[in-house]
């Protein structure tokens, strides 16, 4: 019988709590059984699948959890103000979560529950871009264009890959003018409302 208490959502938020502390490597059954109170046997009551089916557990969180960002901030905004505030939430989960973002997987997985929660994730940038007129297949390629533009500049800086002095901050705002201002010149789009 599973631990009164525990259930596979607790399970992923131990698993999390691992993976915030020390990264992907630290992620094992009995880490996270250690974690939770439990023994390593008893979490195959929650996780049946162990840690395969634990991995893919955080990754639907995990990109739900990025959507939901997202989401929140691009409410009551648009155009311009709505690509920069989707931006900088993206930075901002990426640096606050540096390791569960990197447990983020970037290419489709054959899984029902990861393709709504990444659908999700393309759907608030595709919402975003109508407001430049941007539909069917041009605002295709450009949600594929703000999602590298964010996931490069989150990669490489929770990577520690930006080592010169330079303000973050100010190269963060310069590439999201960058960007803003080619939508409004894409193929297709309509000046922002």
């Amino acid at each position: 019988m599973p631990r009164v208490g525990l259930n596979p959502e607790q399970v992923v938020d131990h698993a999390l709590g691992l993976i915030d502390e020390q990264g992907a490597e630290g992620l094992t059954l009995a880490a996270v059984a250690a974690r939770a109170g439990v023994a390593t046997p008893s979490l195959y009551k929650h996780v049946s699948g162990g840690l395969t089916e634990l991995r893919r557990l955080i990754a639907v969180r995990v990109t739900g959890e990025l959507a939901d960002r997202l989401a929140e901030a691009a409410v009551g905004r648009s155009g311009d103000d709505a690509v920069a505030a989707v931006l900088r939430a993206y930075q901002g989960y990426a640096t606050a979560y540096p390791h569960r973002y990197h447990a983020l997987p970037q290419a489709p997985q054959p899984d029902e529950d990861l393709t709504r929660a990444a659908g999700r994730l393309v759907g608030v940038i595709i919402a975003v871009l109508r407001e430049y007129g941007l539909d069917g297949s041009e605002a295709i390629h450009a949600a594929r264009t703000v999602r590298s533009t964010a996931h490069g500049f989150a990669a490489l800086t929770t990577s520690g890959a930006f080592q010169l002095a330079e303000d973050l901050t100010t190269t963060h705002d310069r590439l999201i003018t960058t960007l803003t201002t080619a939508l409004r010149g894409w193929p297709g789009a309509d000046a922002p409302r």
